[in-house]
C-alpha cells in the first residue's frame, strides 16, 4: 500500500477540477428527488424526469402525495424503475411533511436522523447520506461505486470493504468539514467520469503518480 492520504487526494483533485458546488438542484427537495431518481440510471435521465415534474408544478412533497400514482409514474418514466421510484418519492414526501420538512429535519442530531431515514422505504445508506450531506447540510461522507473504484485503484482500500467501514476510513482521515465532504464526493464523481472509468484512462490523470494500480502495471511490464 502507498502512503497517500485521502486529504492529499482531495487537494490534488481540487487543484485539477476546482470547486464543483454540488448537488445540482435549485431546492433541497429537488436534491432529494434527484437522489431517489438517480438510483440505477444515468443522471441525464434524472434531469429529464425532474424537468417533467417542474413542468407539471409537482416538484414539492404536497403535489407528489396528492397526485395520482399513474401521473407520477408517467412524469418520472425517463429515470427508469418508475413504479418503484414513484412509491419511494411518496414515502419520502410523507416523511418530510410528518417532520416539518427540511427545516424540521435539520434540527435532528445527524446519527438519529440517518437511522430514521434508513427506515423510509427505498432509502439505503448512499441515498440517505447524499440527502443528509447536500439537502440537510449534515457532515457525512457519501460512499458510492466511484469511491470504491478510485481508492481501491490507489491502493488505499480493498474493493470489498463494507460501506460503514469505508465511511469510517474517511471520517478518521479528514477534517469534519461539511464543505470538504461535499466537494470531495463531487470531485470523486467528476474524476471517475473523466479518467477513472471502468476502463481507466490513465494518460494525463492528475492522480497518476499516486496510483498503486499504475505502479503494479509498470512492475509487471518490466518482466
Amino acid at each position: 500500500m502507498r502512503h497517500v492520504s485521502p486529504m492529499e487526494v482531495y487537494q490534488r483533485l481540487h487543484a485539477h477540477y476546482g470547486d464543483q458546488q454540488w448537488w445540482p438542484a435549485e431546492t433541497p427537495f429537488e436534491m432529494m428527488v434527484g437522489a431517489i431518481l438517480t438510483q440505477n440510471t444515468r443522471w441525464e435521465n434524472v434531469e429529464d424526469a425532474i424537468q417533467n415534474l417542474k413542468n407539471a408544478n409537482m416538484l414539492n412533497p404536497e403535489s407528489i402525495i396528492s397526485s395520482k400514482i399513474s401521473r407520477l409514474e408517467e412524469l418520472i418514466y425517463p429515470s427508469g424503475f418508475f413504479r418503484q421510484k414513484s412509491r419511494r418519492l411518496i414515502e419520502l414526501s410523507n416523511f418530510l411533511l410528518a417532520h416539518d420538512g427540511t427545516r424540521g429535519l435539520k434540527r435532528w442530531p445527524t446519527q438519529c436522523l440517518r437511522a430514521r431515514m434508513l427506515e423510509v422505504h427505498g432509502i439505503g445508506p448512499e441515498t440517505a447520506d447524499s440527502i443528509l450531506l447536500y439537502a440537510l447540510d449534515k457532515p457525512v461522507f457519501v460512499i458510492d461505486a466511484y469511491t470504491r473504484r478510485i481508492f481501491s485503484r490507489l491502493g488505499l482500500i480493498e474493493s470489498s470493504i463494507k460501506y460503514g467501514d469505508l465511511q469510517n476510513f474517511f471520517f478518521q482521515r479528514l477534517p469534519n468539514s461539511l464543505r470538504i465532504f461535499q466537494e470531495f464526493h463531487a470531485l470523486i464523481v467528476q474524476h471517475a467520469k473523466q479518467f477513472c472509468l471502468t476502463k481507466a484512462q490513465c494518460d494525463d490523470c492528475p492522480l497518476f503518480d499516486m496510483c498503486e494500480t499504475v505502479c503494479e502495471l509498470d512492475r509487471l511490464s518490466a518482466f
